[in-house]
């Protein structure tokens, strides 16, 4: 069974599932880099860690992934962990917001990814581990913005998979539901499986100790989308909401 590389850069770190994770990664002796927009809630968290230190970075800011990935240097492992969300309807389209979500959570990753893996590919090791979601298997209500372009993250690690195998760079996709966070605290309906930041790394903790390319969370409700989401008409998909 795969292990735990020996470093990980976390971006998307500051808040929520990337901030959990960074804790769960330190506890196994990890070292980390940690990345996001928010310096002193980066440096707040690099200071109760043992091996961590802050790299801020704008993943909307070509110039400023190309300073942190020279500043960073060589990684064993990279998880893409940004997430942001704004509820958002097609009738009540918000032109900017929807393009800023797309922006951190799809182009981000590809800025970032692509000024880290060749060097991964180089040397012949590595660990890419995105985290998708639930939202991203089928068109829901009220994501305009966020489930296209975590869809479009989802359909990314599928072609670094293909294209990576055999490189010695391991891809993964981790594909979570509801995570009590300040984000998903502007949603106005109640939201089933609810998880914790905590237990939601738990989750991806244990999908990067295995051989699984893809894993979604929690079950059995995250059998609505993979399985579900697969087969099910569309109409009657999207009826169920």
């Amino acid at each position: 069974m795969p292990g735990l590389e020996r470093s990980y850069w976390i971006v998307g770190a500051s808040e929520g599932l990337g901030r959990a994770l960074a804790e769960a990664l330190d506890a196994q002796g990890i070292s980390l880099i940690l990345s996001a927009r928010n310096a002193a809630r980066l440096e707040d968290l690099a200071g109760r860690l043992k091996d961590a230190r802050a790299l801020p970075m704008d993943v909307t800011d070509p110039a400023s992934i190309a300073e942190a990935v020279a500043l960073a240097g060589e990684v064993d492992g990279l998880i893409y962990c940004v997430g942001l969300y704004d509820p958002m309807t097609a009738r009540d389209w918000k032109p900017e917001a929807a393009e800023a979500i797309v922006e951190a959570n799809f182009t981000g990753a590809l800025r970032i990814l692509g000024r880290v893996v060749p060097g991964m590919v180089a040397r012949g090791r590595g660990h890419v581990v995105l985290i998708g979601s639930l939202a991203g298997f089928r068109g829901l209500p009220g994501a305009i913005g966020y489930g296209a372009s975590k869809a479009a993250l989802m359909h990314l690690g599928e072609n670094m998979r293909a294209d990576l195998k055999g490189s010695g760079v391991r891809v993964q996709l981790a594909n979570p539901g509801f995570i009590d966070t300040r984000l998903t605290r502007k949603n106005d309906f109640r939201m089933p499986s609810l998880m914790t930041p905590e237990q939601a790394a738990g989750h991806v903790m244990r999908a990067m100790r295995g051989r699984r390319f893809s894993t979604s969370f929690p079950a059995p409700f995250a059998w609505l989308f993979s399985i579900g989401g697969r087969y099910l008409p569309l109409r009657w998909f999207q009826g169920l909401f």
